[in-house]
């Protein structure tokens, strides 16, 4: 559910303004609000990342990275990651915990795991893993191919491997394996027909499994993906599956196996009273199991943990209503509480937070091709003689428009310009009627929005006005590709410019990609208020690049990303910041190329290029083209086969 709210009016309108600020651009664009302190607009107007090095908080410029991609030669769009940004929030997860359980006195660790099937790129995976061994920090695989990521690239025997999802015997013999040699690799039961598998392949081999069971919660949170929670959670075992395997497990005499309880609450959680309650059912089920015999020893919360796309610190499907303390503070305090009075050991506590780990680190820029203006071209000084009666009363409507009347002279210019368009259809207005009676009502919708800029009072009604004059800014990215939980779920991420921020930004806009595609733009934005229908952008200008950035895209958004209209990977860096403020260029990784993506729909571009030889061959033959322009088609045709799939400025 997308919550929108009355679009408001920008502050200032002209871009040259000096009245203009530097906090404007933060307040408008929510930069303090969704940047966890991790972005920032430095004097010259230009966004930055910025991150505590030592004792030193350094800042980059986004743009200064983008000029040295270029020079470089890794062009627009391309994905950044920020190394070190990435290795700051699986410390701040860590070390929230281990405030929390010195505050409570907890009686045991807490054991991060990052679910592989957020980001799978081999770069993030190698980063957690290295810099998260001081913490123990653990993956979560959901498959047997991000289990032998796992496997692969841990490097902590003490961190933990949990596996969900369903597994067959290979999978389970990985795990088995891994646990003969030291790893300590749990198998999660999501349903009673896996035991029976993990039963004789451990008999077979001679290892005993480390086990764990995947309860369904009652609690039902809020957000985005509540649909998911509670008694219709597609994932977990029912009270009554969950007695059956203990019952199993007794009769095998491998309840001694049984060491975890696993608790998913749900993705994105925006409510932390959700988290409470969640935790305390679990705590239940946890106590339950030792009852039964069971030895347990660590409770695994799964997800949940949420990322403030929105900036509003709301309990909002794309915000959050707690920062990360509280969300520690909340699982560590409610253990404690319901496990005390009841003698119980604590257990291990585990968490599977993988949006919140990578999110940050990632950001989408592009820069911006072309911009389909909504303002009207200058209207003439009177009107031609023959000009329908109706395109008349549009001109008497945009001569008469003031603070007192702009609300009937906005509803009168919408029905005139319906009744023109009308009658156009039946052909009894001509053409240059239509185009006048159109352009006349955008003068008059202009002169509406300055008045209502200007107004205290509130007009619901015309809410949508910002949307109907909105400027479509045309991307150099796919939707589909690069965010494609904005076209699947509705999802908001914050989007702005980053440069030029030093100037107000004078037009609404919405963003379009350069797929074939109407589904292809982003038309929701964050904002302080909730979500706005447009943003506002600068106007383009002359000979210069124009640079948005979309930011949190560090999870799922790779992974699901598809090949609509053939626009593949783009290219991608990883940066590290130094103490010092400079930064190294760690990995460059190019996107794919025509030829590549052709390949993944199983084309043979040495075949094509046969066949367009050929094509060539016959076009000299019949006397359409000479031998030396085929050879340039050739050369042509060879060179798109090996560019970027995105849009390419010539260089000169």
């Amino acid at each position: 559910m997308v919550h929108q709210f009355p679009s408001e009016p920008p502050v200032v309108a002209n871009p040259h303004d000096s009245s203009w600020s530097i906090a404007q651009s933060l307040e408008l664009y929510g930069v303090r609000d969704w940047g966890e302190n991790y972005f920032d607009i430095s004097p010259a107007g230009e966004m930055v990342a910025q991150l505590k090095v030592g004792s030193q908080t350094c800042q980059v410029a986004l743009l200064d990275i983008i000029e040295g991609m270029k020079a470089r030669g890794i062009e627009m769009p391309s994905i950044l990651r920020i190394e070190n940004l990435l290795d700051d929030r699986v410390k701040a997860l860590n070390e929230a915990f281990k405030r929390a359980i010195a505050d409570y006195n907890y009686q045991n660790d807490y054991r991060g795991v990052f679910p592989i099937k957020v980001n799978q790129q081999c770069h993030v995976i190698e980063e957690i893993s290295d810099f998260g061994t001081r913490y123990h920090h653990g993956f979560e695989a959901g498959s047997k191919a991000e289990l032998i990521i796992a496997l692969s690239k841990l490097k902590d025997d003490q961190s933990l491997i949990i596996c969900n999802g369903y597994k067959d015997s290979e999978f389970i013999e990985l795990g088995l394996y891994a646990r003969e040699m030291g790893l300590k690799c749990f198998f999660v039961l999501e349903t009673p027909s896996e035991l029976p598998t993990i039963l004789e392949c451990s008999e077979r081999l001679g290892i005993e499994p480390l086990l764990g069971v995947r309860i369904r919660p009652s609690v039902v949170v809020d957000g985005h993906w509540n649909q998911d929670s509670g008694d219709r959670s597609i994932f977990g075992l029912s009270t009554a599956s969950l007695v059956q395997i203990v019952e199993q497990l007794k009769q095998h005499q491998m309840l001694h196996c049984l060491q975890l309880l696993h608790c998913h609450l749900g993705s994105q959680i925006p409510n932390i009273r959700n988290v409470r309650s969640g935790v305390l059912e679990a705590c239940r089920f946890y106590s339950g199991l030792i009852e039964e015999g069971a030895p347990m020893g660590l409770l695994d919360l799964g997800g949940g943990l949420a990322v403030d796309y929105e900036g509003t610190r709301s309990n909002h499907d794309h915000s959050m209503n707690y920062q990360l303390d509280e969300y520690c503070a909340n699982i560590v305090e409610t253990i404690c509480e319901c496990l005390d009075p009841q003698g119980i050991a604590h257990p291990v506590i585990v968490s599977e937070s993988g949006r919140s780990t990578v999110a940050y680190s990632s950001m989408l820029l592009f820069n911006v091709l072309d911009v389909r203006d909504h303002r009207p071209v200058p209207l003439p000084d009177a009107l031609p003689g023959n000009s329908h009666e109706l395109v008349r009363n549009l001109w008497e409507v945009n001569q008469v428009v003031t603070a007192k009347n702009f609300q009937e002279c906005y509803n009168d210019a919408l029905f005139y310009r319906d009744e023109v368009r009308e009658l156009f259809r039946r052909g009894q207005v001509s053409l240059g009627d239509r185009a006048l009676g159109d352009n006349i009502t955008l003068a008059i919708l202009e002169k509406v929005a300055a008045e209502l800029r200007v107004t205290k009072k509130q007009y619901p009604e015309l809410d949508n006005l910002p949307e109907i004059l909105a400027d479509t800014y045309y991307g150099n990215f796919s939707l589909f590709q690069s965010l494609p939980d904005v076209w699947a779920i509705d999802q908001v991420f914050p989007v702005m410019p980053i440069h030029r921020l030093q100037e107000a930004p004078n037009r609404d806009a919405v963003i379009a990609d350069i797929t074939c595609d109407c589904d292809g733009k982003i038309d929701h934005f964050a904002n302080a208020n909730g979500i706005r229908r447009t943003t506002r952008l600068h106007s383009l200008k002359e000979g210069e690049e124009y640079y948005l950035g979309v930011f949190l895209v560090g999870a799922y958004q790779e992974t699901l990303g598809d090949l609509h209209n053939l626009f593949g990977d783009t290219n991608v860096v990883s940066v590290h910041i130094n103490a010092d403020g400079s930064y190294d260029f760690v990995r460059e990784f190019h996107g794919d190329s025509i030829a590549d993506v052709l390949s993944y729909v199983e084309y043979d571009t040495k075949i094509m290029t046969e066949e367009f030889r050929q094509r060539a061959e016959n076009a000299v033959k019949n006397g359409k083209i000479t031998a030396a322009k085929r050879k340039q088609m050739m050369k042509a045709f060879k060179a798109s086969l090996d560019g970027y799939t995105y849009f390419e400025k010539e260089e000169h």
